[in-house]
């Protein structure tokens, strides 16, 4: 009981806070689609956002043209995979938004084949209408369910970046253990999966998805956010322990020779968990055991 009610707390927090800012945003598109209602809107500073239902939480935030313009805190953390995997040829985001990590990375790492897949179509049309999503032949964008897409992979990605969850919203099917025995094995042999999931304050089965990828995954890494409900999952199919200090400077390097606008070792440094303890309470997410 008090589990569930510091979950309704949690989330009345975010919708408060998500019905303040809407209010003073101008609406440039709102549309129901196939899978929620999608709205656009635009500040008096340029920044287009994107929610899924008008009052729901902030999916991306993007200043049309300049991709290291990263407004929401989690976009900063997204990267931390670079930090296990600094040079990635492959990389695959699931789920689109408004294009603010696939944007940043393929700016940073213009070399990497960048792929994303969204299960909406209308959300990838948004995405090259309202807030200058282009694909090339580097950047490409896939309309299928995340799940079925991993699955059918025949070349592996050195990252997959698993970026489809809402507070309210989570894909079941993309949080089972069978779905990230599927993500490891679309893995390459030193590749990283990387998740942005919400916190334990506004989503139920928290406990449960951390205890499904350690299941899965040989090594967990978890990071705070500062600011933000978001926790940045970085699982790796290998035993590699590294000290937050020694990922730190990782991070750092990185930062400076891909020219980051950031620092992406204050991410470490304010967030680091080496998630090495289990949660034997916690149920580990099967495919057919959805809880309502």
């Amino acid at each position: 009981m008090m589990r569930r009610k510091l979950f309704l707390v949690g989330l009345a927090a975010v919708l408060a806070c998500c019905v303040a800012v809407l209010a003073d945003q101008k609406v440039l598109y709102e549309k129901p689609s196939p899978y929620s209602t999608i709205v656009v809107t635009e500040d008096d500073r340029g920044l287009r956002t994107l929610w899924f239902e008008k009052h729901g939480a902030r999916q991306s935030v993007v200043k049309v043209g300049e991709p290291d313009h990263l407004e929401l805190p989690y976009a900063r953390a997204m990267p931390m995979g670079l930090a296990f995997f600094p040079e990635p040829k492959r990389i695959l985001i699931v789920g689109l938004g408004g294009g603010t990590v696939p944007g940043f990375l393929h700016k940073h790492y213009p070399q990497a084949t960048i792929d994303v897949v969204d299960i909406d179509p209308d959300v990838v049309l948004v995405a090259k209408r309202y807030f200058g999503f282009r694909e090339d032949a580097t950047l490409h964008a896939f309309v299928a369910d995340g799940r079925r897409f991993i699955e059918e992979c025949r070349n592996p990605y050195d990252l997959i970046f698993l970026d489809a969850f809402g507070s309210e919203n989570i894909p079941y099917h993309l949080a089972t253990r069978e779905f990230l025995q599927a993500v490891r094995r679309a893995l390459s042999p030193k590749g990283v999966a990387v998740g942005n999931i919400w916190s334990r304050a506004s989503n139920r089965l928290y406990d449960s998805m951390v205890r499904t990828y350690q299941e899965v995954f040989d090594d967990l890494y978890i990071f705070d956010v500062r600011g933000a409900g978001n926790k940045i999952l970085v699982a790796l199919p290998r035993p590699e322990h590294i000290a937050q200090d020694d990922l730190a400077r990782r991070a750092k390097r990185i930062s400076t020779d891909r020219q980051f606008p950031y620092d992406m070792a204050e991410v470490v440094i304010y967030g680091y968990n080496y998630a090495d303890e289990r949660n034997t309470r916690a149920q580990v997410l099967r495919d057919g055991d959805q809880k309502e």
